[in-house]
């Protein structure tokens, strides 16, 4: 068997490791919590079940998507991985300080914010840093509207259809759809932005070992 060693780059983001890591245990936790304390993380009647099943799913898709399927190709892809724990850490954090319910705007936040990140995720899983700007902007504005509506088609049938909220659900919707959509978009310009900048690069290769020069 041919053995593989990882390319590094010089600049290795190790604070993303270090974030990722924090997020993900910080993530479990939360949810754990909130299904033993519904109160207390004010999720009661906000789908805390599905929250604990599909938040830790969405969390480790991509350390289970490099173990089965890229670890041959590429080292370990810190930085989107993070960003796709964050949507999920955040918005457990939020509903645990009661943000939803006290900050007027930080929900149009969230949906803003948190499609951008997966967006930027997205973008630099599966678009090279060579990828022009209409391509980017393209990705991201195809991903950002489909995971927008995803969201809401999810949100309205785990909760607000049973909910007294059902009333206003329509205008809301339209505005949460709108923020997520113009949040992916943004997301798309600031990656190329950094990409032209050098600022983010792609994972390492890995190339076998018997090819690596010294």
């Amino acid at each position: 068997m041919t053995e593989v060693v990882a390319v590094t780059h010089p600049a290795t983001p190790g604070l993303a490791k270090s974030a990722n890591v924090t997020a993900k245990a910080a993530l479990v936790l939360l949810l754990v919590l909130a299904l033993l304390y519904p109160e207390q993380g004010n999720l009661r009647d906000k789908a805390a079940g599905l929250r604990a099943v599909g938040y830790p799913l969405v969390a480790f898709t991509v350390p289970l998507l490099w173990w089965t399927l890229w670890r041959d190709r590429m080292s370990f892809p810190w930085v989107p991985d993070l960003l796709i724990t964050l949507t999920c850490f955040t918005d457990i954090l939020g509903n645990r300080m009661d943000l939803y319910d006290t900050v007027v705007w930080f929900d149009d936040w969230m949906h803003f914010v948190n499609t951008g990140l997966l967006a930027v995720a997205l973008i630099l899983l599966t678009l090279p840093h060579w990828s022009g700007p209409l391509r980017t902007v393209e990705r991201a504005l195809a991903f950002g509207a489909t995971s927008a509506i995803a969201w809401e088609l999810a949100e309205y049938f785990a909760f607000i259809s049973r909910s007294s909220e059902r009333r206003f659900a329509y205008g809301d919707t339209l505005g949460d759809l709108a923020l997520g959509t113009a949040g992916a978009v943004v997301g798309g310009l600031a990656v190329y932005r950094l990409r032209q900048q050098g600022r983010l690069l792609d994972p390492p290769a890995v190339i076998p070992r018997d090819r690596v020069v010294a």
